[in-house]
């Protein structure tokens, strides 16, 4: 049986435990005949936390043909597949393709300026949208150019299934399978007055469905934070942001299951 993966690029935080993860995978892997290299490679492993795997996926520019997985060398690590006493069953498994391919959406945003420029991004986990000077924001949400609700509050956080377990659990969010590839629109601190009503729950939206955000009243200067990087615009008159077409694959054991996956990073006390 011809293996599948073969080349390999590794990507790894530069701290002591990461890079000493780094020498060791780096050894078992050339042992048993994978190659490591810097460009054409087939897999691609981050070595860290959530940040690491992020950076690797943002390095290859969200590329649909790599296979993407994670080793766990940081805290929670939930995007990371494979923790270090797993090492030596990953390869053997990734030798004997032992593995399954799961396809994660990727977030495509864009944003509108009033003078018409646009910018295109894309994230893995979440975008957050907030008023410049940090202020109370005030944005008309659409879906599929249906109005849905003039929000008014801190902020509105619109993550992907994959991001529904990092920055929207703060917010209390849901958490959503990995392999449903929706959106998730989760208000931050939003007002609830008389003059101002809001919905305060988050709102779980198929793919392929559009979000529009229209900045009202003034709250036209904002931050965009795209997967936890700050981009800064003004004068925005619209963004729009929605899973479709953009698909990476990731890299899953046979033994994979995502309820075991919860269990562990959030309600086990190990």
């Amino acid at each position: 049986m011809k293996r599948l993966i073969n080349k390999v690029k590794l990507f790894s935080n530069n701290n002591e435990k990461s890079k000493s993860i780094e020498e060791i995978l780096k050894e078992k892997l050339l042992k048993s005949n994978f190659e490591i290299v810097d460009n054409k490679y087939d897999l691609a492993i981050a070595i860290g936390g959530e940040g690491a795997f992020l950076r690797m996926v943002k390095y290859n520019a969200f590329d649909s043909e790599t296979y993407y997985v994670g080793v766990n060398a940081g805290t929670l690590g939930f995007l990371q597949e494979i923790s270090i006493e797993e090492i030596d069953t990953f390869i053997e498994r990734l030798n004997n393709n032992d593995f399954s391919i799961q396809t994660i959406g990727v977030q495509e945003t864009k944003v509108i300026t009033k003078g018409k420029d646009i910018s295109n991004l894309l994230s893995l986990n979440e975008i957050v949208i907030r008023e410049k000077n940090l202020n109370t924001a005030k944005l008309n949400i659409e879906i599929d150019n249906e109005f849905l609700e003039k929000y008014v509050g801190d902020g509105i956080l619109i993550s992907t299934s994959i991001g529904s377990t990092a920055y929207n659990l703060s917010f209390g969010g849901s958490i959503v399978y990995d392999d449903l590839h929706t959106l998730q629109l989760t208000p931050v601190a939003p007002l609830n007055t008389k003059s101002y009503r809001d919905v305060i729950n988050s709102i779980i939206i198929p793919e392929n469905r559009l979000i529009t955000i229209k900045p009202t009243d003034n709250t036209t200067d904002l931050i965009i934070s795209v997967d936890g990087e700050n981009l800064f615009y003004n004068e925005v008159s619209k963004i729009t942001t929605i899973v479709r077409n953009k698909k990476i694959k990731c890299i899953r054991m046979s033994n994979f299951s995502y309820a075991k996956k919860i269990n562990e990073k959030f309600l086990s006390e190990k």
